[in-house]
């Protein structure tokens, strides 16, 4: 099983651009494919930068929640200034959260630490429970072409 630890969280906010996802979360491929394109587009279009550029610091957000019935992935910073065309500003509960840290390369580690986390963590723990809600994974670049990241996800004790 995937080394984890709960922590206790303060409320956070993130500002995000984000897309409904339409690929089967059986197929990390296809989901893999439609996360790239709609990255490679905020890219494209200068919304990376400007997201960037009202970040308060250099951590790269990733999040999934489920949003009127659809699931839906973001990309996202703490913004310390509005975005004015942000899709969301979502908003994170106070609460426990299973977190999962692990390096590695900067295009991978989001979704690798997204799949240790529900793929072993929350299947084999029986003390917490995922309470639903937003679900979020950050990166940050170590200097040396490698990411250090972290998986959060909120849960509450059985």
């Amino acid at each position: 099983m995937a080394d984890y630890t709960i922590e206790h969280k303060k409320s956070f906010t993130l500002t995000a651009y984000g897309f409904s996802i339409h690929s089967n979360f059986q197929d990390m491929q296809a989901l893999q494919k439609e996360k790239a394109e709609f990255w490679g587009g905020l890219k494209a279009d200068g919304r990376f930068d400007k997201l960037k550029d009202a970040a308060k610091d250099d951590r790269e957000w990733s999040v999934n929640e489920v949003y009127q019935g659809k699931p839906w992935n973001y990309f996202a910073v703490e913004a310390s200034k509005s975005v004015s065309d942000a899709t969301r500003i979502i908003e994170f509960p106070d609460s426990e959260y299973i977190v999962v840290a692990g390096n590695g390369d900067k295009e991978t580690l989001f979704d690798q630490l997204t799949y240790r986390a529900f793929g072993e963590v929350l299947a084999t723990i029986t003390d917490y429970a995922y309470i639903g809600g937003p679900n979020a994974t950050y990166r940050k670049d170590n200097g040396d072409g490698t990411f250090y990241g972290e998986f959060w996800v909120p849960v509450v004790k059985k």
